[in-house]
């Protein structure tokens, strides 16, 4: 019986010893790495180790010769698994960057590399943090914090979102308020996919668009918002302009959370499918800015029937 994988390709090609130490590997380089699960997966598993061995092993043009490759290189255990390793970091590098958020990593280093207010750590995984930050202080806090950060920060949206060619300039400044913001907090250096990951919940860049019936009060809002259709004639006063004014600041999310602004964040998580936390700063963010808003001479209870219908009347 094969001892290891190096013997067991020695000697009889690919088994058992080869694949538990593939699986193996693949576990090495996530966590070493941070890289996502592979598509079908939300979470790291050994069957999701499995999946990635399989896709490397079926990939066209390459397929099973990975493992022949690595082993007509290799003189003995240690090296086979360091060929295997490198081999598996650099499929699941590739896997990475076709991914939506695999782009977004791409982008927004880019736009970070481009400045000199950020500074790229050395190592791995990829981390960035503000130039003025010391060198080798590493952030080690919850995702979610950085999250709840995120939406602190007011004033700024992405109105437009190119997936190829430039980033529009007022798109640039909204992920840059954000990024500084959040390196800022963390006064250290953060992944690359934590920071990914952080500007897809802010501006909700990946999620396809949605919309999820409003009600609330067994319908009392969707039936403010059809009177409202019926009866409202030509806007005079520009109650309109402000409510669409305000609804173009607001997140994805803060629209879906509009009616529901009397609940709490459990049932917020719950509308928007977020974690608990992520959900009450996306509430309590929305409050601020619609009090902030709604401190200006429009009439309040006008300019929120008006942002309610637009509830109303988003796309399905």
């Amino acid at each position: 019986m094969a001892s290891g994988a190096f013997e067991e390709l020695q000697t009889g090609g690919f088994g058992p010893a080869t694949f538990d130490l593939l699986r193996r590997l693949v576990h090495q380089v996530r966590r070493a790495s941070g890289f996502p699960p592979p598509e079908g997966h939300t979470v790291w598993s050994d069957d999701a180790a499995y999946d990635v061995i399989r896709a490397m092993w079926s990939q066209e043009g390459a397929g099973q010769r990975f493992v022949t490759v690595c082993f007509a290189q290799a003189a003995d255990e240690a090296s086979l698994e360091r060929l295997f390793l490198t081999s598996i970091k650099n499929f699941l590098i590739d896997e990475a960057k076709k991914t939506p958020r695999g782009k977004l990593r791409r982008r927004i280093a880019r736009l970070m590399n481009e400045d000199t207010a950020y500074r790229k750590s050395s190592g791995s995984p990829p981390r960035w943090a503000l130039a003025d930050h010391a060198e080798g202080t590493v952030w080690q806090g919850d995702l979610d914090d950085l999250i709840a950060q995120a939406t602190r920060v007011t004033g700024v949206g992405i109105t437009r979102w190119n997936h190829s060619g430039p980033t529009p300039k007022q798109t640039v400044h909204a992920l840059k308020a954000i990024l500084s913001s959040v390196l800022q907090y963390a006064q250290g250096a953060v992944r690359e996919e934590d920071l990914a990951k952080v500007l897809e919940a802010r501006f909700d860049l990946l999620a396809p668009a949605r919309f999820t019936a409003l009600y609330a009060d067994e319908g009392s809002v969707a039936e403010l918002v059809d009177q409202h259709a019926a009866t409202t004639a030509p806007d005079p006063t520009g109650v309109d302009g402000v409510a669409a004014d305000i609804w173009q600041r607001l997140s994805p999310n803060e629209r879906l959370l509009l009616p529901y602004l009397d609940e709490d964040a459990h049932h917020a998580a719950q509308l928007l499918e977020i974690r608990q936390g992520h959900a009450a700063a996306v509430l309590e963010n929305l409050k601020t800015t619609l009090r902030t808003a709604l401190s200006a001479d429009s009439d309040p209870h006008a300019v929120m029937t008006a942002l309610l219908r637009r509830c109303g009347d988003a796309p399905s």
